[in-house]
């Protein structure tokens, strides 16, 4: 065949020479686009712009503009900050170096030597010098894996040489910078794909270093593992750093302690949380607003234990598909009884549907639990309160017909998008699909992933796919909502579950006298009270608004001698109107407290009491981030802040 055809993303063909490169195709398009190209698509797999093409590909050449771009130049900048360690720190052996969300690491195994800032200053040095040579990344198909194997090993690199053992079979590849004269540098076991040259590698940064056990495992080597970041731009970077060093101030750890909101203790155990009486507070008003919210929208709220026989998590799949992530607790020594600490509530939620018989005509019932469950990870993995043992979720599942399945669905998405709202948070969606190890029939995974889709795309609902990444009991929507500075997390779900109402052999009598297994929906909306919490402190920097506050009013006698009794009158009288007031009748300085309460504690309001209060019966107000905000009798101040808490201002 001397011709091949292409097809791109706007459905047009392009003939090439056979044995045409992706390159290729860019310069036929553009000189333009051949000169920025830095990767492609070629059936919906990302590759370098040297792959040669074949008839019938379809093709999206990538530039800097596009998103999946960024993973070509972090994962080749990765290349090159190992190419510069190695170059610095001739003994170091070479782990793995991918790309992540925001960036790239690479583990190092260095005896004798533990990475310093200094050290980072000098490697990104060097990395600018190599990238100016303007090296080209190539692709090289290893012809003899043995050989290669025992070249790595004979070079000490023991890492290298144990992952091409694995993939010995899969046609491994290295990569190779090379100069202009061909001359090879450096040589990385990888995939790829990679840049055609560092020339396109402008902006990167090293961020810090970690110890990271080889494969995760704490039973292996602990590796020096350097994180670390690249952009298209310098202004990217720049605008990246600068979103960095705000989610730094945010740290909801340090908020934590700084305001007095929770901790965790050695003693207690590791991913297990101490709520303290200010971070209790905001929890328990969103689980007030949760409760209330759940009965306008029909569901009922149940309480189930916190353990349960081995044989109802049988029964349910998780011993076989969960158990490296569950507690298991011996009754007795001498007895054959196991409990498991519940990991999920759904099973407890199967039985309560299972103590009374249901028509199609008490369909759906909705059902929801503030549960707490507990979940085995790995304690290096753990920290803070968005990533623990022990959590809370605000759980819900929905046995439903068929017919009502997408309405279900777009009633939660209405519950999830009106609630965010009132964080003033925005999400995106992604459709998980079909993991690898999962249970139920094929045919039921492709009926529920084509339900998820149909009730999204009913509403218009943009959404990603998010490829093998469902439970494994059914596929799930995710919604990433944003924070105050841009930055995304995973909080509410809505699972579609074929296979639990199956195994439990759940039923319903539908209207022609059948009795049919209902559809299970799982459903949370804020994910896990203990991850959205820590959310929530970094998307206000833990000053909560007036709804939330753990203290809403600080009031302060300019004197106490003079001024503190109707001090204390304004006191009572806020408290008794529920409203959460602190009197700081301290000997310190006005402003000293006012600024306290304000900038430390991040109180949102502080009344300040004088002569010319007492004498109007008022209160100077002031408010966190604005200062003096004007006087108010002191019914109206009160009214105000009801009014605001109200609102959910």
């Amino acid at each position: 065949m001397s011709k091949i055809q292409v097809s791109l993303p706007d459905n047009s063909k392009i003939e090439l020479e056979n044995g045409a490169s992706v390159l290729d195709l860019a310069k036929q398009i553009s000189e333009g686009l051949a000169k920025n190209a830095v990767a492609a698509k070629i059936n919906g797999e990302l590759k370098d712009v040297r792959t040669t093409l074949t008839d019938g590909d379809s093709v999206k050449i990538l530039t800097s503009k596009d998103e999946e771009s960024l993973y070509v130049l972090r994962h080749s900048t990765s290349h090159i900050m190992a190419q510069a360690v190695i170059a610095l720190f001739p003994q170091a052996k070479l782990a793995i170096g991918p790309a992540i969300d925001n960036g790239f690491y690479y583990d190092f195994d260095l005896d004798g030597h533990t990475f310093v800032e200094d050290d980072l200053r000098k490697i990104e040095e060097k990395m600018a010098e190599i990238v100016k040579q303007n090296l080209c990344f190539e692709k090289y198909i290893i012809p003899d894996v043995d050989a290669q194997i025992n070249e790595f090993k004979s070079q000490g690199e023991i890492y290298k040489a144990e992952l091409l053992e694995e993939h010995k079979h899969h046609n491994p590849t290295l990569y190779l910078t090379k100069d202009k004269d061909g001359n090879s540098l450096f040589n990385d076991l990888c995939a790829g794909p990679h840049l055609q040259n560092t020339s396109f590698i402008k902006a990167f940064k090293l961020l810090k270093v970690a110890g990271a056990y080889w494969r995760g495992n704490a039973k292996n080597k602990m590796l020096q593992r350097i994180y670390a970041t690249a952009f298209w731009t310098k202004d990217d970077l720049k605008a990246y750093l600068t979103m960095m060093e705000e989610a730094e101030k945010r740290d909801h750890r340090k908020l934590g302690t700084q305001l007095d909101l929770f901790s965790t203790r050695d003693e207690l155990g590791a991913g297990l949380v101490l709520w303290h009486p200010n971070l209790a507070v905001v929890r328990e008003e969103i689980e007030n607003y949760w409760r209330t919210e759940h009965r306008k929208r029909g569901y009922v709220i149940v309480n189930t234990p916190h353990i349960a026989k081995s044989k109802l998590w049988e029964i349910s799949g998780h011993a076989d598909h969960y158990r490296e992530n569950m507690f298991f607790i011996q009754k007795e020594e001498d007895s054959d009884e196991q409990f498991i600490l519940k990991p999920m509530n759904c099973p407890f939620h199967i039985l309560i549907y299972q103590a009374n018989r249901h028509s199609y005509r008490s369909l759906p019932l909705r059902m929801a639990e503030l549960g707490t469950v507990y979940r085995k990870e790995h304690s290096g993995a753990l920290g803070g309160l968005t990533r623990v043992q022990g959590f809370t979720q605000d759980d819900a599942h929905i046995f439903c017909t068929p017919e009502q399945l997408v309405d279900e669905i777009n009633e939660i998405i209405d519950f999830v998008a009106d609630t965010m709202a009132i964080f003033n948070m925005k999400f995106e969606v992604e459709l998980s699909t079909r993991p690898e190890s999962y249970i139920g029939e094929i045919e039921n995974w492709d009926k529920a992933e084509a339900g998820l889709k149909e009730a999204m795309e009913r509403r218009g609902m943009k959404y990603e796919i998010n490829e093998g990444d469902g439970a494994f009991y059914g596929p799930k929507i995710d919604f990433k909502v944003k924070d105050a500075i841009g930055r995304t997390w995973q909080c509410a779900t809505i699972q579609l579950d074929f296979n639990l109402p199956a195994r439990f052999d759940l039923k319903y009598q539908d209207k022609d006298g059948q009795m049919k297994t209902p559809l299970m929906l799982h459903r949370v909306v804020f994910g896990s009270m203990e991850r959205f919490h820590g959310i929530l402190i970094e998307h206000y920097a833990g000053a909560f608004p007036l709804w939330l506050a753990p203290t809403q009013v600080a009031i302060v006698p300019i004197s106490n001698d003079k001024h503190l009794d109707f001090a204390e009158e304004v006191y009572k009288k806020l408290r008794a109107e529920g409203i959460r007031v602190s009197l700081d009748d301290r000997s310190e300085s006005m402003n000293y407290k006012i600024r306290e309460a304000l900038q430390n504690k991040k109180v949102p309001y502080v009344a300040v009491i004088g002569d010319k209060e007492i004498e109007s019966n008022s209160v100077a107000i002031r408010k966190r981030g604005k200062g003096p905000v004007g006087t108010l009798k002191v019914d109206e101040f009160v009214s105000a802040l009801l009014a605001e808490i109200k609102d959910r201002v």
